[in-house]
């Protein structure tokens, strides 16, 4: 039987995260995650969604006419067939990223796919599940998130990137937790700190909100 996935949903938009912010963006949204984070915004995708083969997936990507292509969840690894779709991605021509949990083993994942990692901080509530080798496995290039829910959150984080210099094999990304902590306080502590970090607003929700699909 061709490999199948379930999927939530498949949309246009502007990526409103990492380094392809501002994009016009095909959206992958895989069903389904091991993870509750505290701070999700895509619970939605936890459960339904409906089968689809890649080749129903590569069609419809295609009919959306970008270049871009990002495929997330949920937890997209988590389906074993997201290594293949996003080989065949990739096999397109299409400029492909992943967004990803710091709790799934992203060594199988295509070379030619840029990964954004996004570590576990102590107010997900689901910091035990990091799996830290695979910050050994960042390439230039690719970008490790760090979504902060408040001080204690900022300063588990400075530490973390400090002790693995982070900053020297990818991007660092820290993202205040919408409506959690201001944009402007985040700000004002990398500015303190002196960090090697980006600051990361989420641009598609102060266009659009929390509508799904957007």
């Amino acid at each position: 039987m061709s490999p199948r996935l379930k999927l939530t949903e498949i949309f246009l938009s502007i990526q409103g995260e990492a380094d392809s912010v501002g994009w016009p963006t095909v959206f992958v949204r895989l069903t389904g995650c091991p993870l509750r984070c505290g701070y999700c915004d895509t619970a939605y995708a936890f459960h339904g969604g409906e089968w689809h083969s890649l080749e129903q997936i590569l069609e419809k990507v295609a009919g959306f006419g970008v270049r871009h292509v990002c495929v997330t969840g949920g937890e997209p690894l988590a389906q074993k067939s997201c290594v293949e779709l996003l080989r065949r991605l990739c096999d397109a021509g299409y400029q492909v990223s992943l967004e990803t949990s710091g709790a799934m083993d992203i060594s199988d994942v295509d070379a030619r796919v840029v990964r954004v990692v996004d570590m576990k901080t102590p107010a997900s509530g689901e910091v035990e599940r990091n799996r830290y080798d695979n910050l050994d496995r960042m390439r230039t290039g690719e970008q490790v998130k760090f979504v902060i829910c408040g001080r204690e959150d900022f300063e588990w984080s400075r530490d973390l990137v400090k002790k693995q210099s982070l900053n020297e094999r990818c991007t660092v990304l820290f993202s205040p937790s919408h409506q959690q902590v201001e944009p402007r306080d985040l700000a004002q502590w990398i500015l303190d700190e002196r960090l090697p970090v980006r600051l990361q607003v989420q641009l598609h929700k102060y266009l659009w909100g929390d509508t799904p699909g957007r």
